[in-house]
């Protein structure tokens, strides 16, 4: 099955990050990944109420982090898709930085 993560930023800078089947990491996995890459980025959360759902946690991530590492860091890019399909469950998802928006 194909899976593939779509990170958008502003000026149609778009990462394109496939993710092999044999390359797959666990949910429980993905979800420690994003807390530890949400806290050392320092990312805040987006909503008033103080919670961070897996989606505020993947676009904070991408935001604080910026074009930039997914550029000049495939190792990490890669990590980010990997725990991105495995923490959602889909197979396809396209993160809009600009847009604010998770879409699968």
């Amino acid at each position: 099955m194909r899976q593939e993560v779509f990170v958008r930023f502003p000026h149609e800078q778009e990462f394109e990050l496939p993710v092999a089947a044999n390359d797959a990491m666990a949910a429980d996995a993905a979800r420690r990944w994003l807390d530890e890459q949400f806290t050392a980025n320092d990312c805040e959360p987006l909503r008033a109420s103080g919670k961070v759902l897996t989606a505020d946690k993947l676009l904070a991530i991408a935001a604080a982090v910026g074009a930039t590492r997914f550029a000049d860091d495939p190792a990490w890019a890669a990590d980010y898709a990997r725990a991105t399909v495995a923490a959602l469950g889909r197979p396809m998802v396209r993160v809009d930085v600009d847009g604010g928006a998770v879409t699968f």
